[in-house]
């Protein structure tokens, strides 16, 4: 059974818990989903599917998949237990079906992800986020809607270079003719046709701008820096980070960003972007990686540094984000997993 994962079922129920995602709003409806395989995605889903379960709410999620095959053997479970609220529409973002019913919300969680391929393929990373966004948002405006979330990111901003709290109308400072800038750039780019098409057509669309996102789910072999500091820890071996770790952000755990997500979805403000992140979360690399060898390491971990070229491996450069998250708290939401859970929840969830 698909909550036999005693993480997984803890997590869903905490989601489907929070009074201050609006509820009501969703039930008899239907959500369109991009990026369902996702591990945002799928968290999204699990706890529209999960709420069906517990109050038959009658929410039907229609998810955009690239690959069929492997969409239904990751929700084998859900759709046997309930197939008539799970749909899947195989295709690319750049090139969307006719998905043959009428949709309602949009939660659009589709993009590139791996730091390398916006370094190695800066061309293909412009135009699937920019061909994906505009799909869909013609999509919603050629099949009125009632809500839809846009999923951005903390990068929009730039490297920060202090660590004062960043708001919404942060400046942005990036880099144009740095290629590392393409993931970035139109990520902001996708942020503007989101607000143009609710200025010129109506779109009832809103963005939130994610930090890094973590939690069960995670492959074991996940090349982020946080995913690296867990297998070190769980394999007792010394840390060797290829830069000093000054970077400084937050972080935010899957169900916190899923409750975020839903918070906005089903709020009334539309035109509207958001950070999403734990702001108690808020350390560098370097400090969390001592936090893991300390925490989980069992003593024997040592945390070392192997300075390199980081612009050769696509990281990002060093930047401060100290994501100010009082906007979305208006709405209600607020963040519950702390790193040390975070790491806690991964670890048992291996």
């Amino acid at each position: 059974m698909w909550l036999e994962n005693k993480i997984f079922h803890e997590d869903l129920e905490y989601i489907t818990n929070q009074e201050f995602i609006q509820w009501r709003r969703l039930q008899n409806k239907t959500v369109f989903i991009t990026g369902g395989t996702g591990l945002i995605g799928f968290y999204v889903i699990n706890s529209l599917l999960f709420y069906n379960r517990l109050y038959h709410a009658n929410i039907r999620v229609v998810a955009l998949v690239r690959n069929y095959a492997k969409a239904r053997d990751q929700f084998k479970s859900q759709l046997n237990e309930n197939p008539d609220m799970l749909t899947f529409v195989e295709g690319a973002i750049e090139d969307i079906p006719a998905v043959g019913m009428e949709i309602n919300y949009i939660l659009h969680a589709a993009s590139p992800t791996d730091s390398s391929y916006f370094l190695e393929k800066p061309v293909e990373t412009i135009q699937t986020t920019l061909c994906g966004m505009w799909n869909v948002l013609e999509l919603a405006r050629k099949n009125p809607i009632e809500g839809m979330v846009y999923l951005s990111s903390m990068e929009v901003y730039g490297p920060n270079r202090d660590e004062e709290p960043v708001s919404e109308s942060h400046a942005s400072c990036l880099d144009t003719m740095s290629a590392r800038s393409s993931y970035p750039e139109s990520k902001r780019m996708c942020e503007n046709l989101c607000a143009s098409y609710y200025k010129e057509y109506q779109v009832p669309v809103s963005c939130i701008r994610l930090t890094q996102t973590f939690g069960p789910g995670i492959r074991y072999d996940d090349q982020r820096i946080f995913a690296m500091l867990l297998r070190c820890a769980m394999e007792e071996k010394d840390i060797e980070l290829l830069t000093e770790g000054k970077t400084k952000r937050s972080y935010l755990y899957l169900a916190d960003a899923a409750t975020a997500i839903l918070t906005v979805l089903t709020s009334v403000n539309y035109g509207q972007v958001y950070n999403a992140a734990n702001e108690e979360t808020y350390c560098s690399i370097y400090e969390m990686a001592k936090m893991v060898a300390g925490r989980f390491g069992d003593n024997s971990v040592k945390v070392l540094v192997e300075e390199t070229n980081p612009e050769k491996l696509g990281y990002a450069p060093v930047l401060y984000m100290n994501l100010d998250t009082t906007k979305l708290h208006n709405l209600g939401w607020k963040a519950k997993f702390n790193l040390e859970s975070m790491y806690q929840n991964m670890i048992e969830d291996m």
